[in-house]
Formats: C-alpha cells, structure tokens, sequence
C-alpha cells in the first residue's frame, strides 16, 4: 500500500520534519499566509511549466508503482505539484528559523558587550 503514496509520505515527512521550526524557533513562516502565497508562487508556475513541457515532450516521466495515479495538469503526477509546495516550504521554515537563531545570538553577543562597557 505504501509504494503508491511513497512520493506523498516522503512529502509529509519533510513537513513533519520542519513544522517544528515554525514553533520551537519562531520561523513564522504559517503564520504569514499571504507572504508565503507569494514566495510560492513563482516556483509553483515556473517549475510547474518547466515539469509540465518536459512529460509532454517525453524528458521524462514517473514511476507508477510510486504515484498515486492522480494527474493534475497535462500528465504532471499530483505528488510533483506537492513537491513543488513542500519543499519551498520547508525552505522557507529553515531559512526562517535560521535567521530566527542568529539574531538571538547577535542579541546576546550585543548584550554581553553592553555589559562588558558598562563593567569595564
């Protein structure tokens, strides 16, 4: 059962995976849904049509004992537009939460220099 939705499961793991960042670090990468509409979007359409050209002319295609069988958009497998979300995502949530660290870093490398002039 799980060779038809392993392209899905895999998916849902990197999701899994990185969800904590937007909790435990505060990546705030859900919690701007119009912002990340917008990062999305140019790798959804670009990619998208680049995927979708490459089927048509016959590049490439997918191993159906993977896939669920579900076709979006002119043979593009539902797992690949997925894929074309998911991993901006978790993208996004690593590149956010990233930054998330080493401003906590600056912040305490600041305040430990604050307190180094006013010691000294």
């Amino acid at each position: 059962m799980t060779g038809s939705f392993q392209y899905l499961l895999l998916l849902a793991g990197c999701l899994v995976i990185t969800l904590p960042l937007e909790f435990l670090l505060r990546a705030r990468v859900y919690r701007r849904p119009l912002r990340l509409l917008l990062a999305l979007l140019p790798a959804v359409i670009i990619f998208g049509i680049w995927d979708v050209v490459g089927i048509v002319r016959g590049h490439w295609d997918y191993n159906p004992a993977h896939i669920t069988g579900v076709q979006v958009v002119l043979g593009m497998p539902l797992e690949e537009l997925t894929f074309f979300v998911v991993i901006p995502i978790c993208g996004l949530l690593t590149y956010e939460a990233v930054g998330q660290v080493l401003a906590a870093v600056d912040r305490r490398r600041a305040a430990g220099n604050r307190r180094e002039d006013r010691d000294g």
